[in-house]
């Protein structure tokens, strides 16, 4: 007998469909949700590393070209070959053969820029010139330098006259070559279209040099012109730069045109060829700062050396000063990551805690039909197949376009960062159902008709893992304490530090705040009315599942508290150094002599001017009549000592720079207020002090001060102004007060001759680098969409019991409560709660600080690397980070049930009250 096939008959509604189709606002719920958090997430790793690469270039790009670029060098052919090979190393095609050469030992990622690279021969000691007509300023002729750079006609606009050329072939013996000088060189050292300079020979006449045209640069500041600032802008040299006083005389350079080269072995300038490999700023990129050094290091001293002494000269040299600007980099990166990746860890686990719960509620709002198909028979494996199909059709095409929007919205980054991102969030958001879901009914059984911890208590099971994993943590913590935040695994420790303390505070609390509110309970048993008495009940037996909110909250109030503490302090470094280099809100300050007479009235009318301190600095004076200099600050005691008191920089009272004085008088010991060095130098012991006028005074010191308004320096001696020569106590600063002090008309009543500094000046040039601020935006942002997560984790708890609530609020009004008693008794269900995330946020906040605060310089955030930090920044508590977040969590809480309150109200009863109802 043949059985005949049968196809097997399709499902007639298939189940992803019809539980599509059953609850379309939950599936829309979840869409929007997985798009939001996957963009926000891909969109994170994205702004951070554009972030970095614009640091990384900016470092470059403000640092000085001869800095940044990469020099190689190679002197001229022994004096003992053949002229004409030594003519020939020195050549324009030879020159530019090796320059080529030099590219091809390049290795990616630095990548040089040709527009700004330059290459050529020059001499590597200046000559005199005798020209008479040439500015003599000491008395000293002036030195020219002699550069047959190529790509003049490129790089310069032609003011005057013609550019240079050779005619026929130049060798050493070339009697006259052709030059060209820019326009400052012209007007400086008064070189004109025809002029003739002549430069001193090497056993052969003078080699004489016709200007024939004058020349302007196109990009003055770009590497061309820049990495020798010679090129463009003669300089005013002495003798000896150490002594102040020493002969001065000008030192210029002629640009000879590059077939001009050889001209330069006749003369004793020591000629040198040279290749200059300038970077291109825009293909540098933070991900390869490794291979940048390594890259360097081979250009240096390594292989790329030998290859390019093996295509050039066999004493080719090179040096760059790149690789410390990259270090440089690096320690401003380094000082930023620890923030970055709080608020990310913390921000991710917010996150990851909010897709559970949504899954949660998903689970708990279909506990009865799952329980059903479980006793059914439905297997578990296969009930979580379903779950998960039913979850990824929704998350997967709503996390693939939040993924495209960020990386439409932020390009030029790497796209696997922000791909891992998004994959990581739509993971989550499809397992949360699936492994709540087979959790909650690996046994099949009839759903529990209450859930609070009275009637499901936590098992062992549960105990355990709650104690190993608080055990863990606490152990995390007591290991970052002890080893602090720098190198190895402090790293992911600091990260994880809000999310450690905030596992053990929401462990504890969850399983400690019932009892304190169940013994507050029977007290309020005796007080009129049933409101207070059962909202502590209730509140006492809170949803044993509460860990996951509160988590949620704590993390999120731990991240916001070190956030703002981070922004706080950033902000307080920024005054305080900037306070620290002016001295007060406003600083003028005289470049030569003291100030002019009556400039401190005038000060004193500036608009937001509250007060004027006028002191003498004289900073060559010498104690002891030795050489060493100490600067010496005569005040007015009063005004001064106000000033200090302000500030807090070296506070001292009046009476200090007065006691014991005497008589201001010839040979009276003037009490003085000294630095630490200063100090450990010449003792409590009276001792003269030279002045720079010739005077002397004697000086004890009677206190001892780190700082003081007046100078910056680690040395200063602070006196009473009345005690010193008419000239030397002529004010040479005036340090003003007033945060609201008008800039523009400070300067105008101060006149070209004086400096005028302002505070808030100052302040504004510490955000240097796009890093900097960049992270700062990004953390903001990150605590920003950890503390809206952390919202809406509240909103899915309070919707996860709104349902038993207004089932209880129905049966309540049939026993006779009214409406307005309805609405305070889920307020203050919802009170306890609250209050408790709100105070352990505010010690999970003050922990996660104490705990990081020894290993956090905030120094490298708040400060460009340019600026010298005269001291660190260390990270302190803000107490406004701590208790504002708190309060809003309390506020959001209650409002959210009034909400829900008052929406219960506005429905019927009838419905609540349907029999067999297990809420």
């Amino acid at each position: 007998m043949v059985i005949p096939f049968r196809r097997a008959e399709r499902a007639a509604a298939p189940w992803v469909r019809t539980r599509l189709r059953s609850a379309p606002g939950a599936a829309l719920a979840l869409a929007l949700l997985v798009a939001v958090t996957a963009c926000l997430a891909a969109t994170f790793p994205r702004a951070l590393e554009r972030y970095e690469d614009a640091g990384l270039r900016h470092s470059v790009e403000q640092a000085p070209h001869f800095r940044s670029v990469v020099s190689l060098s190679a002197p001229a052919p022994l004096p003992n070959l053949p002229q004409d090979q030594r003519e020939q190393a020195l050549r324009a095609a030879t020159v530019k053969r090796h320059y080529d050469s030099i590219l091809g030992t390049v290795r990616r990622p630095f990548v040089t820029d040709p527009s700004q690279s330059s290459y050529g021969v020059t001499t590597s000691v200046n000559q005199a010139v005798p020209e008479p007509w040439l500015p003599r300023p000491s008395g000293l002729p002036a030195q020219v330098a002699l550069v047959a750079q190529a790509g003049l006609a490129d790089h310069a606009r032609l003011s005057e006259g013609r550019l240079p050329h050779a005619s026929g072939t130049v060798t050493a013996a070339t009697p006259e070559v052709e030059a060209a000088v820019s326009a400052d060189t012209a007007k400086i050292l008064r070189i004109k279209v025809g002029s003739v300079l002549h430069v001193p020979g090497a056993g052969r006449d003078a080699l004489a040099v016709r200007v024939t045209g004058i020349v302007a640069p196109r990009d003055r500041d770009g590497a061309y012109w820049a990495t020798d600032t010679l090129l463009r802008t003669p300089a005013l040299m002495r003798v000896s730069p150490a002594e102040p006083d020493s002969p001065q005389y000008w030192l210029g350079a002629l640009l000879l045109p590059p077939e001009a080269a050889p001209a330069l072995l006749g003369t004793e300038g020591r000629p040198y060829r040279y290749w200059r490999l300038a970077p291109a700023p825009n293909t540098l990129h933070h991900r390869d700062l490794g291979a940048l050094k390594s890259v360097l290091a081979a250009l240096e001293s390594g292989p790329s050396l030998q290859q390019a002494r093996a295509a050039t000269d066999p004493l080719t040299d090179a040096n760059t000063d790149l690789d410390d600007v990259l270090a440089s980099y690096s320690r401003l990166h380094s000082g930023v990551s620890a923030p970055i990746s709080v608020a990310a860890f913390g921000g991710g686990t917010v996150v990851a805690i909010v897709l559970a719960m949504m899954g949660g509620l998903a689970a708990d709002r279909r506990r009865t039909e799952l329980a059903l198909l479980r006793a059914r028979g439905a297997s578990l494996p296969g009930l979580a197949a379903r779950l998960l199909a039913e979850t990824a059709v929704i998350a997967v095409p709503a996390g693939a376009l939040g993924l495209a929007v960020a990386v439409r919205a932020l390009p030029g980054a790497r796209a696997l960062p922000a791909v891992l991102a998004a994959l990581a969030v739509t993971v989550v958001a499809c397992a949360a159902l699936p492994l709540r879901a087979a959790a909650a009914h690996r046994l099949v059984r009839v759903p529990a008709l209450r859930q609070d911890v009275t009637s499901v208590r936590p098992s062992r099971r549960r105990t355990v893992a709650e104690l190993t994993l608080v055990a863990v943590a606490a152990a995390a913590v007591v290991t970052l304490r002890q080893q602090g935040t720098s190198g190895g695994s402090g790293d992911q420790l600091t990260s994880a530090a809000p999310v450690l303390v905030g596992v053990i505070a929401a462990l504890l609390l969850v399983r400690l705040y019932p009892l304190p509110l169940r013994g507050m309970a029977g007290p309020a048993r005796r007080l009129r009315g049933v409101v207070g008495h059962l909202s502590l009940a209730r509140a006492g037996r809170s949803s044993a599942s509460a860990v996951l909110p509160l988590l949620a909250l704590l993390t999120a109030l731990t991240t916001a508290s070190f956030g703002g503490s981070v922004l706080a302090g950033i902000a307080e470094a920024r005054d305080h150094s900037a306070l620290l280099a002016v001295g007060a809100d406003a600083r003028l300050e005289s470049m030569v002599d003291s100030l002019p007479a009556g400039l401190t009235d005038r000060v004193r009318r500036v608009s937001g001017v509250r007060d004027v301190a006028a002191v003498s600095v004289a900073y060559r004076a010498k104690p002891n009549d030795g050489r060493q200099t100490v600067p010496v600050v005569g005040v007015d005691p009063g005004g001064y000592s106000e000033l200090t008191r302000r500030t807090g920089l070296g506070a001292f009272s009046e009476g200090v720079l007065k006691k014991g004085r005497g008589d201001l008088g010839a040979g009276a010991v003037l009490p003085a207020v000294a630095s630490p060095s200063v100090a450990d130098a010449h003792g409590s012991a009276p001792f003269p002090v030279t002045m720079e006028d010739g005077s002397s005074v004697t000086v004890r010191i009677v206190l001892v001060r780190d700082i003081t308004p007046a100078v910056t320096g680690a040395d200063f001696l602070v006196v009473d102004r009345a005690g010193l020569s008419t000239t030397v106590a002529r004010p040479t600063t005036l340090l003003v007060t007033g945060p609201e002090a008008d800039g523009r008309a400070l300067r105008e009543a101060a006149g070209d001759a004086v400096l005028v500094r302002l505070r808030a000046d100052e302040r504004a040039r510490y955000v240097d680098s796009p890093l900097q601020s960049g992270v700062e935006h990004l953390y903001t942002a990150a605590v920003a969409a950890g503390a809206g997560y952390a919202v809406l984790a509240l909103l899915l708890a309070l919707l996860r019991a709104a349902p038993e609530r207004i089932a209880l609020l129905a049966r309540l009004r049939t026993m006779g409560l009214t409406r307005p008693q309805g609405r305070r008794l889920l307020v203050l269900e919802s009170l306890p709660q609250a209050m408790l995330a709100a105070a352990g946020g505010v010690l999970t906040g003050w922990a996660a600080i104490s705990l990081l605060s020894p290993g956090i310089d905030l120094t490298a955030v708040a400060l460009p690397p340019s600026v010298t930090p005269l001291e660190q920044a260390p990270l302190r508590t803000d107490a406004w980070s701590l208790t504002v977040p708190a309060l809003a969590v309390v506020a959001v809480t209650v409002g959210i049930a009034g909400v829900q309150a008052w929406w219960a109200g506005r429905r019927g009863a009838v419905r609540e009250l349907r029999a067999g109802d297990t809420r």
